[in-house]
């Protein structure tokens, strides 16, 4: 993998191969400045004399996932590559229990106050907490990039799809002459709205086409609400009929539903625009059939971090992946801020105790955990559940280890609210 290089007055310069990273350590030349992302702190160079170049910082937002990919301009290569996972439906279901036990809560205390309803205004582009966390993740891993890497300029995904070049093709008549973008940004709408199987047989994992409800003999339109996706050997069998003489009649209502999940990651989508645009970045936006569109024509296969690398009409007819491991990256919060617990029904049990650190540790923090004997006996990784006994717990990559005493632990990296793993990728 490739790896983030500070320089003595802690400016970032251009990322080093891990053997060169092994070459700096052993010689003493630099010290291990952060471990993930893996970065090194140079002791006798300077910005001044080093020779840096530009880097392009590229996003894809997901609702679950955002793909990061960072790219070297000039060498066309893939330095360093992400996968940022969201935490937006556990912000959600806190949030609804959070709802049930004050309501359970105002009902047994203050019954004789009325429900409040519309008495409460939000602002202009106010965003439900679960998306709104999103951006947050998002824009703190692109300051923590700017920090370890020369970044002069952004790329992301703006919208899903580009439903004006849609409606543009509509309107003439002729989708396949609006070129060969137009029909990835129509092809890539319906894989996603149909769930990328067949809507007759309901298979995936095979070649899928464009096919119409009503077929255009028929008085079909080339609407996107008469369109589906259909593998060949349906496409065949249905001939020039109609969905509703094929037996599928209710495609039509499934097809003239809106696609709700696109809606609400475009709004997303946008306001990430913005506050990317208020960093003073030079900042692209591209669509997701063109992205399609170029890891097609680079030959990839579908990835977060390989849609990352491919956002945008800065992509090169080229590009080169130096990267051999992509860094997973999970939101996982801060803490809680109950002063209390429930049980199932909403009733406080117990209270939360207000130390948060023992024996040096805090709940969160990532640690190595040489244990000599017993049934915990190997050295594990992790983050870690502290108790006030000492005995503390460490969620792994091979499972939950418990019951670890605080003397075999060692500090791997201070709790930032994130948990970290690797996975292995062809270069």
């Amino acid at each position: 993998m490739m790896v983030f290089v500070l320089s003595s007055d802690e400016q970032p310069l251009d990322p080093c191969h891990e053997a060169r990273a092994r070459k700096l350590l052993k010689a003493g030349r630099a010290v291990v400045w952060r471990t993930y992302p893996f970065t090194l702190r140079l002791k006798d160079r300077t910005t001044a004399e080093s020779e840096v170049h530009d880097h392009r910082l590229k996003i894809d937002p997901g609702s679950q996932t955002t793909g990061i990919a960072i790219v070297q301009e000039g060498t066309d290569r893939v330095v360093w590559a992400g996968e940022l996972t969201h935490r937006g439906g556990q912000v959600r279901d806190a949030l609804l229990a959070r709802r049930a036990v004050r309501r359970s809560r105002r009902q047994r205390h203050t019954r004789y106050r009325t429900a409040r309803f519309l008495n409460r205004r939000r602002k202009d582009g106010w965003l439900a907490p679960s998306l709104h966390h999103r951006i947050l993740t998002t824009l703190t891993w692109v300051r923590r990039l700017r920090h370890l890497c020369p970044i002069a300029a952004t790329s992301m995904e703006l919208v899903r799809f580009d439903t004006q070049l849609m409606e543009n093709a509509e309107i003439s008549g002729a989708t396949y002459q609006q070129g060969e973008l137009a029909g990835y940004e129509v092809r890539e709408y319906l894989l996603h709205k149909w769930g990328r199987t067949c809507a007759y047989c309901g298979k995936g994992n095979r070649p899928l086409q464009v096919e119409h409800l009503i077929p255009k003999m028929r008085g079909g339109s080339n609407r996107v609400s008469n369109l589906t996706i259909a593998c060949g050997p349906c496409n065949q069998e249905k001939g020039n009929r109609t969905a509703s003489e094929f037996g599928f009649a209710h495609l039509m209502a499934q097809a003239k539903a809106p696609l709700k999940d696109a809606a609400a990651t475009n709004s997303v989508r946008w306001a990430l625009w913005r506050s990317l645009s208020a960093l003073g970045l030079p900042l692209e936006a591209g669509t997701g059939g063109r992205t399609k569109w170029n890891r097609t024509r680079l030959g990839w296969e579908k990835a977060h971090w390989r849609d990352a690398a491919a956002v945008g009409a800065s992509t090169p007819e080229t590009l080169r992946v130096a990267v051999g491991s992509v860094l997973l990256i999970v939101a996982k919060g801060h803490r809680s801020r109950q002063s209390c617990r429930t049980n199932k029904h909403g009733f406080p049990i117990r209270h939360v105790p207000r130390r948060k650190r023992w024996f040096g540790f805090r709940t969160g923090d990532l640690v190595r955990a040489v244990v000599p004997g017993g049934k915990h006996a190997g050295v594990h990784v992790g983050r870690v559940a502290i108790r006030v006994t000492g005995k503390f717990n460490i969620a792994t990559a091979q499972g939950l280890k418990q019951g670890i005493s605080y003397r075999h632990l060692r500090i791997v990296q201070r709790a930032d609210g994130y948990a970290y793993g690797y996975r292995k990728e062809s270069a």
